[in-house]
């Protein structure tokens, strides 16, 4: 079975959702359990499972830019990690709205890339946009799985 376009929107859609249903729990109930939803949003979205991902976030440096494993992605997502002290915690910034906008789209059968712009709206109407690529991977079950995600900031020149 191959991967389609649409299963890519699909994909990112389920990845905003995600986001924003742990800012929504670490608003409502605190960061114990906005990381356990973050946990499980790494395990539904993310291909740990198929190897290492190669993880990017937006605001890291240092010994910390890159991440390959779940434990990393999750500091990245909700801080509180003294093993990632830059960590303020991505996921649980109040998030209201993700929306994504393509600029290419590569798929060769069961592997995809995807690369374009996604918009994050916080609860106070703020708007953050930041340059994404994800490439995925379907697993033995059929279920597209991030295995790349870089993100960075505009450039500002």
């Amino acid at each position: 079975m191959a991967i389609l376009e649409q299963d890519l929107l699909v994909a990112r859609q389920a990845w905003g959702e995600g986001l924003i249903a742990v800012s929504k729990k670490y608003e409502s109930e605190g960061i114990e359990s906005a990381r356990l939803l973050a946990s499980k949003m790494l395990d539904d979205l993310y291909g740990f499972d198929l190897g290492p991902v190669l993880f990017k976030p937006t605001l890291s440096g240092g010994m910390n830019t890159f991440r390959t494993d779940k434990s990393g992605a999750l500091s990245y997502f909700v801080g509180h990690n003294s093993q990632y002290p830059q960590d303020s915690g991505f996921g649980i910034k109040f998030w209201r709205e993700v929306s994504s906008e393509t600029s290419a789209i590569f798929i060769d059968g069961t592997t995809a890339m995807w690369m374009g712009w996604v918009s994050f709206k916080d609860k106070n109407g703020d708007l953050t946009k930041v340059d994404k690529s994800w490439g995925y991977k379907m697993d033995p079950n059929g279920m597209l799985k991030i295995v790349l995600h870089h993100s960075s900031l505009p450039y500002q020149g």
